[in-house]
């Protein structure tokens, strides 16, 4: 069942540690069968380089296992809620990446004062509230996908448009079409977040980027005028006429 996705979930799992998102086990990626409602997300605490695609765990969205000889990730039932809540998405990465969970231990945004961040996140990245020892007791897990999605409802956040958010005092969420793309914005999420750090140490004046830069640099990316890159018509009808 669903062998294909086994292996794009596995690969994506194993681009972690080599762009050093991750230490230990600390970190998972999951990606989702719209049309079956399941979806293959990495084992529990297993080393990376002990994994192979048929060691990824096929899970329902009621987060039952379907398949799998191994306990999947403890984070399962975040990806489950967010699964079931951000129907667009396809892919989902947890890491607990060091510059990122510097702003989650400090229970503040990663905020847009670059182009760099621009690019992928179209506001600044939201710190979810962290859970209450009440939330916590209940379903420390599942509780962890309601403060994101919760936070992107009080904040009006396009969760599209900026995919990935904080949980304060834990750490970073990204998402994306594919568990490939999931993971490319859970490294841009950590760079931004450093050079964030930096900026933050040099001044203390309100940088964030200008709405018309901001516009500039994510709409050159996203949307249907967008004409970063080889894959839109812009290129296209330039590859025409060269």
């Amino acid at each position: 069942m669903l062998e294909d996705l086994k292996k794009e979930v596995y690969e994506a799992n194993m681009q972690l540690p080599k762009l050093g998102l991750v230490t230990f086990t600390w970190g998972n990626v999951s990606g989702i069968d719209r049309e079956k409602g399941l979806f293959v997300i990495k084992p529990s605490g297993v080393p990376y380089e002990e994994l192979t695609p048929d060691d990824m765990v096929v899970v329902n969205l009621k987060g039952e296992v379907v398949e799998g000889t191994r306990n999947p990730s403890s984070d399962t039932p975040t990806h489950t809620y967010l699964y079931n809540h951000f129907p667009k998405i396809g892919g989902i990465v947890h890491t607990h990446s060091p510059w990122a969970v510097s702003f989650a231990a400090a229970k503040m945004d990663i905020p847009a004062l670059n182009t760099t961040h621009a690019d992928t996140f179209y506001t600044d990245v939201p710190a979810a509230d962290a859970l209450t020892k009440e939330q916590i007791e209940e379903d420390y897990e599942g509780n962890t996908g309601v403060t994101i999605v919760k936070t992107f409802k009080e904040r009006g956040l396009d969760y599209e448009a900026t995919p990935g958010a904080l949980v304060s005092q834990h750490g970073p969420f990204t998402w994306g079409e594919t568990p490939a793309k999931a993971v490319y914005n859970a490294k841009v999420l950590e760079v931004v977040a450093e050079e964030d750090y930096h900026a933050l140490q040099l001044t203390r004046a309100d940088s964030h980027l200008p709405q018309y830069l901001l516009d500039k640099h994510y709409y050159r990316k996203h949307g249907k005028n967008a004409y970063y890159g080889q894959n839109n018509a812009h290129s296209k009808d330039h590859a025409k006429h060269a």
